[in-house]
This record gives C-alpha cells, structure tokens and sequence, in this order.
C-alpha cells in the first residue's frame, strides 16, 4: 500500500483518466438475456462495504445491471440500507450520460408502500406528460420534433435501446424548440421538458431483508401486492433480522437458533410465496444464484417485465449463518441441492395462455437436508446448548422439506 500522493506522482492519474475513458456495455455477440452477457453490463452499484461474502449484493448488482438506467428504489431499513447508503458516500452509482438507480430509505415498517407512493407518482408524471405532448402536436410545432413525439407516442410502453435513444433526441432538441416557441406552444414545451426524463418508464423496486418483507413490513407488503399495480419488490431473505443483530423472526426456519429462540425455533418459516399465490396475478419468484443463475436472471426479467406486482425471495446467505463466507455461492447451491431452499416461479401470464402458472425449477434433493444443516452454527450451535433437541428438530425438517417439495411437485404438475 502506498499513499495518494506517491500513486499520483507515479502516474496513477493518467491511468485512472485511461480507465474511465474506456466504453461500458460492450457485448459484442452476447445478449444481456444470458448469464454471460448480462456481465457485460456495467454495474450500477460498486463499493458497497457489506461484509465480505454478503448474499445481498450480488442480486442487486444484477439487477442495476439489467434496469438501472432508470431504476427508482425504495428500501426499507436494515442492511441493505446501511451498505446500500450510510451517509456521505452510497454504492449506487451512475453511467457516463448520467443516468442510476434513484434510491431512498424511509423506515423499517413502510418500505412497501414508499416504494408503492413512487409507482403513482411515476404514473401520474407520464400520463402528464403523455397529455402535454399530444396537446403540442395537436397545436403545432417542428417538424423534426414531431416525428421524434409521434415515435415516441408509438412505442410509449418500449424501454429498448431504440426508445432510450428517441428519448434522448427529444430533450437534445427541445431546447432549441423553446426558443422559437410561441404563446400557443410555449407552456406545453415548458412542461416537457419538466418531464423529459419520464419518456421511459421508471423500474420501480422495493428492496429489503425478511425482517420487513415477512414480518414488521408485511401488512404494507401485501397490501402492495394486493393492489394488482406494476410495483417490484425484492426480498433478499438471509432468514433472520441481520442488521439488528440475529432476532428470530417469521422467516427464521424450524430449529434455527436466533435471539428470542435460543433453543431452537419451534416452527417453520413463513410460506409468502405460497401465500401470495392465492391472489392469482402477482408474479412470483424464489431464487438462489448459486444454484442456477440462468433461473435467477431469468425470473428477476420476467418479474420486471410483468405488468403487474410482482416479488422475488432471494437466497442471501448471511454472516449470522456462521460458516465460511467465502463459499457463499456453493452454500446457495447446496441449500437447493438438499431441497432446503425451492426454486420456482409463479407467472400468471402462462395461466392466460392456458398453462400451469407455477414453474417448479428445482429438482429433487440430491443429498440430505441433514448435511445443509449441520454445515451451519445457527443450527449446530443448538448441539452445545440443548443437544436433547437436535435429533427431534432435524426429524421434523426433514419430514417438512419432504412434504413441502411434494406439494409444490404437485402443484406445478411435475
């Protein structure tokens, strides 16, 4: 390690200038629809001083890849607001034409409905704008910006290259529009360019941890969903209340030891996904990246793309967990190679189409869910404290991985 001024003095600024210089996004041959591709992306989220091996960051380091260009996020307190944006630096960055992920923290309890609060607000800011552009063309004006309203008019839902880059013509012209406006066009120009950055639709998310999604927050959480609004909401579920230091929650498992259980949770984890099933058209996803990536990305797409609610449980091994971070991947591969964790997605868009809504992507456990268990101090632990109750607490989640793997085989017609 050297200082600043010595780095600087060798030459460093000259390389770091070279670097930034470098074009973003380069694909070549490769589609952003694909694993591979997706990483040619850049990152809008770097630096995020999580612990090292956080399962939380590399869901979101995707999806910033995939959507952050125009991406609005709200999240609910807890780790993902501490390395998300603890004051005065945040992860969250921004590509070379100045576009990121727009992000706010409100409280613990509201995230869903904060997130929810700028859904309604984006939709009202376009259809304002939407109204101000027809009653533009309707009066009148440059005949280049007219093709350029109409194309966008068109393809008013698109959010491709080819929309993002009309968008741009747009607000590169409409200043010199401005200009020679008249009284009959002059406010309805003024009100476009107000909201200019609205041509393309926002990404609306709301990002939190188990604790606020299936617990403290799920009041608002299912009202959200129940709404039957475009809302996305990722739960990057560590199966405990991480940021505030392990409490036992409803997404805590069956024998796991946590604060307030300290002998061993007595019952199963919460179902939400189950639960929101019941409504019929919110999508819904459970993933695990180091189990299969292509089902990650191929949900967190589909939930994006899904006109209506939708939510995506992901896997995040947690430092409370208590083993080798450094294998945070293979411990997510291994929770679904034991049939500990699920994967599946529930599209009400197949059931439209005459097809089961529910895809079940895992496949039967290849090992014991005995070996995912006893590689875990929130549960070995249970085996210096009150040894009498580890035969009889992986019995039971034995017998309950079993039963949950067949209901959902049979479900999704396996």
């Amino acid at each position: 390690m050297k200082t600043l001024v010595i780095e600087r003095a060798a030459g460093e600024v000259e390389n770091t200038d070279f670097f930034n210089s470098l074009p973003e996004d380069v694909l070549g041959s490769n589609s952003e629809t694909t694993v591979k591709g997706s990483q040619f992306k850049q990152p809008l989220i770097e630096f995020s001083g999580a612990c090292a091996g956080c399962g939380e960051t590399p869901y979101v380091k995707l999806i910033t890849q995939l959507f952050g260009d125009r991406m609005m996020i709200a999240n609910a307190t807890g780790c993902s607001s501490i390395w998300g944006g603890t004051f005065p630096t945040i992860p969250y960055c921004k590509n070379k034409d100045g576009h990121g992920p727009t992000w706010a923290n409100s409280l613990f309890e509201d995230n869903a409905e904060y997130g929810f609060g700028m859904r309604l607000a984006v939709k009202a800011n376009r259809y304002q704008l939407k109204n101000s552009v027809q009653l533009l063309l309707d009066t009148g004006t440059d005949a280049k910006l007219t093709e350029l309203l109409n194309i966008a008019l068109d393809n008013w839902d698109s959010t491709d290259k080819e929309a993002k880059e009309n968008s741009k013509n747009i607000q590169d012209i409409l200043p010199e529009v401005l200009e020679k406006a008249d009284n009959r066009t002059v406010n309805h120009i003024r009100k476009i360019i107000e909201l200019k950055s609205y041509f393309i639709n926002k990404s609306v998310w709301a990002f939190g941890g188990d604790g606020w999604a299936y617990d403290i927050g799920y009041g608002g959480l299912d009202h959200v969903m129940a709404t039957g609004r475009n809302m996305n909401i990722l739960v990057l579920d560590t199966e405990v209340y991480s940021n505030t230091g392990g409490q036992a929650s409803k997404a805590t498992p069956l024998g796991s030891v946590a604060k307030f259980a300290e002998s061993g949770k007595n019952t199963v984890k919460k179902d939400m996904g189950m639960m929101l099933m019941t409504y019929g058209y919110v999508y819904i996803a459970s993933i695990s990246m180091g189990a299969n990536k292509n089902q990650a990305l191929k949900a967190i797409r589909e939930a994006e793309a899904y006109n209506g609610p939708s939510i995506i449980m992901a896997y995040a091994p947690c430092i409370n967990h208590g083993f080798n971070m450094a294998y945070t991947q293979k411990e997510e591969k291994k929770a679904v190679d034991s049939g500990y964790w699920l994967l599946y997605r529930y599209n009400p868009d197949l059931e439209k189409e005459g097809k089961n809504p529910l895809i079940l992507d895992s496949k039967e456990p290849t090992i014991p869910v005995t070996d995912f268990l006893k590689g875990e101090r929130r549960y070995t632990s249970l085996e210096r404290t009150f040894p009498e109750k580890v035969k009889n607490f992986r019995s039971r989640f034995t017998d309950y991985a079993k039963k949950r793997y067949e209901l959902y085989s049979s479900m999704a017609d396996k």
